[in-house]
């Protein structure tokens, strides 16, 4: 069988760029089981209620939903497990720290394969308050605004 080749996303995680201000990304590796590997590769995973945490020096991944695999024999694996995450020492020290400070939390961004290795990207970010997400919103909505006014008026031009 030929080794697979790039990246593949799995799943995102669209809600935590507009509740998090994003600080540091941390690619990491996930301690799956058979069938959450299959079930992944099928395309079935949600991200929506996850969140990551280090506890006694390890790294864990919890309430991501991946599906039971439709295949799967009496083995197969729970939905909402946590899952233990693979990072570098220094990294998980890091992290730690930066999550010990007041606010930030860690949370998925999104479940890919890289190179047929299931990864996680999860991301050391701090909550928006209302206002800050109505203000993000405004900025967007303005930038898309200004494009389709200058793209019309680049089509009038010609």
């Amino acid at each position: 069988m030929a080794k697979e080749r790039g990246e593949k996303i799995v799943a995102t995680n669209r809600r935590a760029r507009h509740d998090y201000l994003i600080e540091d990304t941390y690619e990491a590796g996930m301690v799956l089981s058979g069938t959450e590997v299959k079930s992944l590769r099928e395309g079935r995973a949600s991200l929506v209620d996850g969140y990551a945490f280090i506890d006694a020096g390890e790294a864990w991944l919890d309430a991501v939903h991946i599906p039971e695999y439709t295949e799967g024999t009496w083995n197969n694996h729970a939905p909402r497990r946590k899952r233990k995450l693979l990072l570098h020492k220094q990294q998980i020290v890091k992290i730690s720290h930066k999550t010990a400070q007041g606010g930030y939390t860690l949370v998925p961004l999104q479940i890919y394969f890289h190179d047929g290795r299931a990864k996680v990207e999860i991301a050391v970010a701090k909550g928006k308050r209302e206002f800050d997400k109505r203000q993000a919103l405004r900025e967007k909505t303005d930038k898309r605004e200004a494009e389709r006014a200058m793209r019309s008026r680049n089509r009038l031009g010609e």
